[in-house]
């Protein structure tokens, strides 16, 4: 009877075989990864992945319970004015909302500089600082779609904090009987600047975060952006109205990003002009206004792609 014999295992291959042995160093070894045969869903279904991921990430969903604090309170200080407005209106039985659509967010800009501070770094500085763009443009995203994607992104994020509040007064002017008509223009006008102004803060937002992977020092570029140019406008507006030099007041709002969109929206959008005499840029500065405003912003999209050309190296 032969003695029973056991399979035994193939020899394995060593890459540090005795010299010679050719046949023992090149071998192609299968360590188990299967293979995906699943869709390839391509560009288009990155970009939505990463817009969605982004604006998520703009008011801490998703996250830890501690990033969900500022952005949610910073959209609590947006609206709950709204809110007393609309109780006032009510209850007061006034005939018109104490607060224009438009104006809104001009009496609110601080509150929109801190939301736009602690969010613009938080998008882009984070994949910066931690050498993550290299994983984003590896396949199939492009750079561009990077760019769409945050832009959009903190666009939607700014739009929903300056946009919201103005559906609540739109509500509440409709709760008070107020006249259909003239609350519905004035909102249609409010949310148009609304749109200009969340395009261009996230513009120069993005711009400022993308510049440094420090989320600090991020901040403290957006805060002073935000607030340095406006206090020296406010400044000299002061001082040109009080020396009588109206031209000076006109042409001043060109230097900060706030009275930009004031200065855009008191020409075209019927809005009362926040300058200290009251009087807004005839429709001839409101097209320098409004010009200065898209080049601004199709600036910055320009200034972000040249930004990360560099960026995923």
């Amino acid at each position: 009877m032969p003695p029973e014999t056991r399979p035994t295992a193939p020899p394995t291959a060593h890459p540090s075989g005795p010299p010679g042995s050719e046949d023992r160093r090149n071998v192609i070894h299968d360590i188990g990864y299967r293979h995906y045969d699943g869709p390839r869903l391509g560009r288009s279904y990155a970009r939505r992945s990463l817009f969605t991921q982004s604006l998520r990430g703009a008011y801490g969903l998703g996250r830890s319970a501690r990033t969900k604090v500022l952005p949610m309170i910073l959209f609590a200080a947006m609206c709950l004015p709204a809110g007393i407005i609309v109780a006032v209106t009510v209850f007061a039985h006034l005939r018109d909302l104490p607060v224009e659509y438009t104006r809104y967010a001009v009496y609110l800009q601080a509150v929109i500089g801190l939301f736009l501070a602690s969010q613009a770094p938080q998008a882009v500085s984070r994949d910066l600082r931690f050498g993550t763009m290299p994983l984003y443009f590896s396949r199939p995203a492009e750079r561009v779609d990077y760019v769409v994607a945050k832009f959009a992104a903190l666009t939607c994020a700014l739009l929903l904090l300056t946009g919201t509040p103005l559906v609540i007064l739109y509500l509440g002017s409709l709760l008070a009987k107020l006249d259909f008509g003239h609350q519905t223009a004035g909102f249609a006008q409010g949310m148009v600047a609304a749109v200009l102004l969340s395009l261009l803060f996230a513009g120069i937002g993005l711009v400022i975060a993308a510049l440094t992977p420090r989320r600090g020092f991020g901040v403290a570029a957006v805060i002073a952006a935000m607030t340095v140019p406006y206090a020296a406008v406010s400044a000299v507006e002061g001082i040109a109205y009080a020396r009588g030099a109206g031209t000076a007041e006109t042409w001043v709002g060109l230097f900060s990003p706030i009275t930009l969109v004031d200065g855009v929206q008191s020409a075209f959008l019927g809005a009362t002009p926040a300058t200290p005499g009251g009087a807004g840029p005839s429709a001839a500065v409101g097209c320098v206004y409004l010009l200065l405003l898209l080049a601004a912003v199709a600036g910055s999209y320009a200034l972000l792609l040249r930004r990360y050309r560099k960026a995923g190296l």
